[in-house]
């Protein structure tokens, strides 16, 4: 069964490897029901879970990012590799799950948590220098990126409270193969998966206008 092992949230802390003085990427488990809601456009530092915050509006938050999953059976091989134990946040994620295949997820899986909230698998994370030097490892944005295990960004189709332990259920999961993975790896080293994208009709608009730009070119 799948399920949540703990929902993070990040405070700033300071940096010197982003476009803001401080980054959310901190983040830490919370005790308790967190809420979760459908957060304002992206650019108004707003995410969907409550307590969280987040410093670079340009890339971070809004309704195509409003939560961020990571799974923990991708984190314990990171932590094989690393040689350190990587605790539930450490990626930046809001969400820390066990059992689900988050890398297999496609574009427009919904997800039900807990009973209540509804969220749906909007787009991959695609690494930065701000998340390479918070783990102090050395050419990390490649290695991630070789990998291809990003972590999904999510949206809030019914808002509602959440907490560690709920149940994750798989309620629906469209026709198209366009998973996680997939669309990773097209946005990031292997282009000629671009095609591929225009499948998945609930990927972000800014992404899919990303990928039509890419094509022409």
């Amino acid at each position: 069964m799948a399920y949540l092992i703990s929902v993070n949230a990040g405070t700033p802390i300071p940096t010197d490897h982003s476009s803001t003085p401080t980054t959310g990427i901190d983040k830490r488990p919370v005790d308790g029901p967190v809420r979760v809601t459908v957060p304002g456009p992206q650019g108004t530092a707003a995410t969907g879970i409550a307590g969280d915050v987040i410093c670079d509006v340009r890339v971070h938050g809004g309704p195509d990012k409003a939560v961020y999953a990571y799974a923990r059976e991708d984190l314990d091989r990171w932590s094989a590799e690393l040689g350190r134990m990587l605790t539930g946040g450490v990626f930046g994620e809001n969400l820390t799950t066990s059992g689900l295949d988050v890398t297999g997820a496609r574009i427009g899986e919904r997800w039900r948590i807990g009973g209540g909230v509804l969220l749906e698998v909007a787009s991959p994370r695609i690494p930065c220098r701000t998340f390479e030097a918070w783990l102090h490892e050395s050419g990390w944005i490649r290695r991630f990126t070789e990998r291809a295990e990003p972590g999904a960004y999510l949206r809030v189709l019914q808002p509602g409270e959440i907490r560690a332990g709920d149940p994750i259920e798989v309620v629906h999961s469209p026709a198209h193969d366009v998973t996680i993975g997939v669309a990773f790896r097209a946005l990031t080293a292997e282009p000629a998966l671009l095609p591929l994208l225009l499948a998945a009709d609930e990927l972000p608009e800014r992404t899919k206008e990303k990928v039509r730009a890419r094509l022409k070119q």
